[in-house]
């Protein structure tokens, strides 16, 4: 089903603007209310967990989806994730309302779908703050002994270009990376090979696709490290980057400049319609 544009429109018109907590907390916290409430009417039991964080509390938004019936509602859930929060000054349209907007359609997508486990949709709080709200997520994730089925996180999805020389390649990268911005990374580390595969064959006929397995947790790679994904890879949980690349090609990246008008609306769709599909085929019943 393909990704409908006037809600992925809807989703970014309502997200899109200055979202940092010490700058701009009321819309940060609009933001935590506009994802509850997409996420309770695309019909998934939500919660705000609370966490202690810059000397006062904030909290994540969880979304799940739960499979109807009985023997799948306990197997080790999907993670589909994206941070809510932004840099100082910065809109964020890119990063991250482009993210959050394809998690917001995922959801609705995959309510009509059976499902063989549970799919938890998790807008993080405090990402530009040192990864502080995935890392309070992730540390009680250990402590009650949960397992999952591995993490989808997306950070900045919205930019893409066709012209030559428009994409960057981040220094010491061991693959061919295009020199044309139209295609989406999919970063995983050694324990996330098999995710890492699964989601890149999923999504590859929906746009480019570019796979990056990375040594140990990427340390070798600090760029490979630069979102919630990493604090799943910390506490030995597979999980995958979704990634536009950020600053090696939007050169609106952090700054004023990253606002609506600066996305791709085709390319966050074709976005959508991937996870979408890379969620199904996770966690999806086969049809028939």
């Amino acid at each position: 089903m393909p990704i409908e544009r006037d809600r992925l429109k809807q989703d970014l018109h309502h997200l899109v603007g200055k979202r940092h907590p010490l700058s701009s907390p009321s819309r940060l916290q609009e933001a935590e209310a506009y994802l509850h409430q997409q996420l309770a009417e695309a019909g998934l039991t939500v919660a705000r967990p609370a966490f202690q964080a810059l000397g006062s509390t904030y909290r994540n938004v969880i979304g799940t989806a739960i499979p109807d019936t009985g023997p799948f509602q306990s197997a080790p859930p999907l993670i589909l994730a994206a941070h809510f929060d932004t840099v100082p000054e910065s809109p964020g349209a890119d990063d991250n309302a482009s993210a959050l907007a394809v998690m917001l359609q995922v959801a609705r997508q995959v309510r009509t779908r059976k499902l063989a486990r549970p799919i938890r949709f998790i807008a993080f709080n405090l990402e530009e703050e040192n990864l502080l709200g995935s890392a309070a997520y992730t540390k009680l994730l250990r402590k009650n002994r949960e397992t999952i089925h591995g993490a989808i996180v997306l950070e900045c999805v919205g930019y893409a270009s066709h012209l030559e020389h428009s994409q960057k390649i981040p220094p010491g990268v061991p693959i061919a990376v295009p020199t044309t911005g139209n295609f989406l990374a999919v970063i995983g580390n050694e324990r996330s090979q098999a995710l890492t595969s699964s989601v890149a064959q999923a999504m590859k006929s929906h746009l480019p696709i570019v796979p990056l397995v990375v040594p140990g947790n990427g340390e070798q790679l600090p760029d490979t490290r630069r979102s919630d994904h990493t604090s799943f890879w910390e506490q030995g949980f597979p999980a995958v980057m979704l990634t536009d690349t950020a600053n090696f090609r939007n050169p609106h990246y952090h700054r004023s400049t990253d606002t609506l008008d600066t996305l791709n609306l085709d390319f966050i769709a074709s976005v959508a319609d991937g996870v979408t599909a890379a969620a199904i085929a996770l966690a999806g019943q086969p049809a028939g």
